[in-house]
């Protein structure tokens, strides 16, 4: 954990980084109250960070709030009886309406998509995931209520990335109006072995103890 955390720093150093033609040593991370990471003297661009074994996931944004999260695509939740605890009615009779082989992996594209959301607005894990839905359909989605029906909170997009097959990536943004481009996508990935090597500089230290390693 304590590896996943300082790499997946790194990760969002050199990224921001990239965006802004400086190197990685260049950004300052801070953190609010709840955990969740922000550039320090730089507030033109929003972040998220999720990780898991075996990857780091991280999220920018210039539009307004980003949230991302990651999920191993092996992990049970249909069979552990956590459907309806992460979904609205509307959801539930989706997933159950499914052949059974597809329901766990819909249920983990419909948690991951909430996680993301909660995420983007602060909340984390404090919103309750039966008050408000996701889409069904489509790559990009827009955020719904307990009853299907689109929400009034903003414009909102999300997706569900299938370029890992191991793995479930969502991410949920919000389009403050700014004119960017609401096109959700991946990209910009760490050169081989630049983590290890950083992970290594590193030594000894420790991670932020008022930080929450699932931003």
């Amino acid at each position: 954990m304590r590896i996943r955390f300082a790499a997946s720093r790194i990760l969002l150093k050199t990224a921001v980084g990239r965006l802004f033609g400086v190197g990685p040593e260049e950004v300052e991370l801070g953190y609010r109250d709840k955990g969740r990471p922000f550039i320090r003297g730089n507030d033109s661009v929003d972040v998220s960070i999720s990780h898991t074994d075996g990857l780091l996931l991280v999220g920018l944004s210039t539009q307004g709030q980003i949230g991302v999260d990651v999920e191993p695509a092996d992990r049970e939740l249909y069979d552990q009886g956590l459907a309806r605890h992460l979904c609205t009615e509307t959801e539930l009779k989706r997933v159950e309406a499914l052949p059974y082989e597809l329901r766990n992996a819909e249920l983990l594209r419909i948690w991951t998509l909430k996680e993301a959301y909660t995420k983007a607005i602060g909340t984390g894990l404090m919103s309750s995931f039966g008050s408000f839905s996701v889409d069904g359909s489509g790559s990009c989605h827009g955020l719904r209520g307990p009853d299907g029906e689109p929400a009034d909170t903003g414009t909102w997009y999300s997706a569900t990335f299938t370029d890992e097959p191991e793995y479930v990536l969502s991410v949920a943004v919000v389009d403050d109006g700014f004119g960017s481009d609401t096109q959700a996508a991946t990209g910009a990935r760490l050169n081989d072995g630049l983590v290890s090597a950083l992970i290594d500089a590193l030594g000894e230290e420790e991670p932020d103890q008022g930080a929450d390693s699932d931003w």
